[in-house]
């Protein structure tokens, strides 16, 4: 299986995933374009920012896309989350997998974008419509015991 991690500023072209990803005995490939809506729990957002520890991220989206590859039949992953300041419509996070057949391909890259949302250390501020901003559930918590820490997720 070939990987690819990365965590970046700039855009994201969700094409050249697509390329890093074919593989001639491929013949499923699936991608996860992820956008940054305008609208949030029934709230306007005008847009927002990601912060990571950059590092620890990339180590921890290479360590969800080899348990994918031992999860399912992976050919090829490829996976990159965008940090900075981000606005309506823009991509956040494209995931992409190539396998021997579709069923594969899709749950595979179904299993990355979740991990990565569970697991990944990235916080998120929406700006909202109104001049505010908030940090949005699914940033890292602490638990009752300071000496853990855990996250909760919200879909979408």
């Amino acid at each position: 299986m070939k990987g690819y991690s990365h965590i970046t500023k700039s855009e994201i072209d969700p094409s050249k995933l697509l390329e890093l990803v074919r593989d001639r005995s491929a013949g499923g490939i699936a991608i996860f374009v992820g956008t940054v809506r305008d609208r949030n729990e029934g709230r306007a957002v005008s847009g927002l920012t990601y912060e990571t520890y950059r590092k620890m991220a990339e180590r921890k989206m290479l360590d969800i896309e080899r348990a994918a590859a031992s999860k399912f039949r992976v050919n090829r992953i490829a996976s990159v989350h965008r940090y900075g300041t981000l606005n309506v419509g823009e991509v956040s996070v494209v995931v992409a997998v190539s396998c021997e057949h579709r069923g594969d391909a899709f749950d595979a890259c179904r299993y990355v974008i979740d991990e990565i949302k569970r697991l990944v250390p990235l916080w998120k501020k929406e700006a909202l419509g109104d001049g505010k901003e908030r940090w949005v559930e699914g940033a890292w918590k602490k638990t009752s015991d300071a000496s853990k820490s855990t996250r909760s997720r919200r879909e979408g």
